[in-house]
């Protein structure tokens, strides 16, 4: 089937998304069965209000950066196509624009919307083919072993906990508590990340907080305390999603979180809760470092795993829809941990749009407050290597699309 192509990128950036970007791009330019390849401005906003641009005038030279800079550089959106109207103006677009293939790289939301396009499309007779691209920090995707971006994440924050715990063991007498707040919404992925960084046990971190286990009060201050009497410090990573046995987030108090227009609850403040049951319970000074958004962005420290199975990913879901596929997204299927190996497959769309995947209960230590050796056995080959993008002036040189609007 001859066409053009459609690439867009939805939801939260990661360090390596432009690397998925680049390797769909690469490939399309490549394929014979597609005449161009095109680029939705701000995700599926782009397709609706039709701010579509031409990737193959771009420079070489920048589709080649483009897989080395952070962020999502095609534009992104947290937008949920709620009614059918929506998703056919969507067909219609494509129609306009001989759009036969779609390919979305995002989470389970966009995994969600690409499997409703196309359903529609078939529906309505509109022969396209979408093929999915996982990404996420958080590292929840059903189906996946590992999604592209949580190598990255846990390789950046893990190198900060390691720093902050140097900092905290110099600056003990003064600040004793050091607290990190990691990102993951309601999994514990990328907190349990930061275990890497421990390779003794005077290393940070020292406790790590995850959703998935109810947070009991008594206890972390005692565990607290431990670390206090024994080594004169803790530096203790919480994930923004931990809670109370109730439900209630540890920051939580009237309920009134703001939510996006998937309706998820937007996270944070975890740190500062803990500071004051710390400062509170323990009579010691607690710092807090929050990374933020610093953290799924931060490509001048990739993972080079991470980069190159999210450039393959890209390259498997033009040859997947070349080949006749559609309604799947790729996933990364693990053969083995040492010596690493994994392999592209394919699942259903909608299999991922309705699963999240958390961080599994016989990876947690019986005290709650830390993981064990199979996470990172699990983890450890996600985070090899370095990227080196190009650099300029002593900083890195990070590209902008030109937007050549069709």
């Amino acid at each position: 089937m001859k066409g053009n192509a459609i690439v867009a990128q939805s939801g939260g950036p990661t360090a390596v998304i432009n690397a998925s970007a680049a390797g769909v791009i690469h490939a399309a330019l490549e394929a014979q069965q597609i005449n161009r390849i095109y680029a939705a401005h701000n995700g599926i906003l782009g397709v609706l209000n039709n701010e579509i641009y031409d990737l193959g005038l771009e420079t070489p030279e920048t589709l080649e950066e483009l897989r080395w800079s952070p962020s999502s550089a095609l534009g992104s959106c947290r937008h949920k196509v709620k009614s059918d109207e929506d998703r056919q103006k969507i067909i219609d677009i494509f129609k306009k624009h001989d759009i036969r293939y779609f390919f979305y790289i995002g989470g389970n939301d966009s995994m969600d919307t690409a499997d409703k396009v196309s359903k529609l499309a078939q529906k309505t007779g509109y022969e396209m083919r979408a093929v999915g691209v996982p990404k996420t920090i958080d590292n929840d995707l059903a189906e996946t072993d590992h999604c592209p971006g949580y190598g990255s994440v846990i390789k950046y924050l893990a190198t900060i906990t390691m720093e902050a715990g140097r900092d905290t063991e110099a600056m003990y007498t003064a600040d004793t508590v050091n607290i990190i707040e990691a990102m993951g919404r309601n999994a514990g992925w990328i907190a349990a990340g930061t275990a890497l960084a421990r390779r003794n046990n005077e290393d940070a971190p020292h406790i790590i907080l995850l959703p998935e286990v109810p947070f009991n009060r008594a206890a972390f201050s005692a565990k607290v305390q431990h670390y206090l009497d024994t080594i004169h410090r803790c530096v203790i990573v919480v994930s923004e999603g931990t809670k109370y046995p109730n439900g209630s987030f540890l920051n939580e108090t009237k309920g009134d979180f703001a939510k996006d227009a998937f309706g998820h609850v937007q996270l944070g403040g975890a740190a500062q809760a803990l500071q004051s049951i710390v400062q509170e319970d323990c009579r010691v000074k607690a710092r807090i470092a929050m990374p933020s958004t610093i953290q799924r962005a931060g490509a001048h420290f990739a993972s080079l795993t991470d980069n190159e199975e999210a450039y393959g990913a890209g390259r498997q879901a033009v040859k997947a829809a070349l080949e006749g596929v559609t309604d799947k997204m790729v996933t990364l299927v693990r053969e083995s941990d040492a010596p690493y190996k994994c392999h592209y497959g394919l699942t259903d769309l909608s299999k991922v749009a309705n699963g999240e995947k958390f961080f599994p209960k016989d990876w947690i230590t019986d005290d709650g407050f830390f993981v064990t050796e199979d996470f990172t056995r699990y983890a450890l080959p996600l985070i090899q290597g370095e990227t080196k993008p190009p650099m300029q002036d002593g900083l890195p040189r990070y590209i902008r699309t030109s937007k050549h609007f069709i």
